[in-house]
């Protein structure tokens, strides 16, 4: 079945860096957009960012725009999220899943706190 798996999360202060990953399995995954969302406490999911199947279309949420940057490789099912600069607004669990069903197929998440 499909399956993500997304991982690299924890606690940094504000303007530190993580990289997340998300591992991914039963399904082709070079067919597919692949997107990043998040859970910010007590709110619903936010859109973060979105790849192409080959990664020459990208598009980012005004709020991460300039700070994080995605890509995937397709060789290893595997997608990423760069994240830099990060803010205390980006403390949430963070989500991987496909473009096109990601609002109800997604993995168990990775929480990322901000915080001084």
């Amino acid at each position: 079945q499909v399956q993500f798996v997304e991982s690299g999360g924890g606690s940094v202060q504000p303007g530190g860096s993580l990289r997340l990953s998300c591992a991914t399995s039963g399904f082709t995954f070079r067919d597919y957009g692949m997107t990043w969302v998040r859970q910010l406490p007590g709110k619903g999911l936010e859109w973060v960012s979105t790849i192409n199947t080959i990664g020459d279309t990208i598009t980012y949420s005004d709020a991460v725009k300039g700070r994080f940057t995605i890509s995937r490789d397709n060789a290893k099912d595997t997608l990423y999220l760069q994240m830099n600069s990060l803010k205390p607004e980006d403390t949430a669990v963070y989500f991987c899943g496909r473009q096109v069903d990601y609002w109800r197929l997604r993995g168990q998440g990775t929480q990322v706190t901000v915080s001084s």
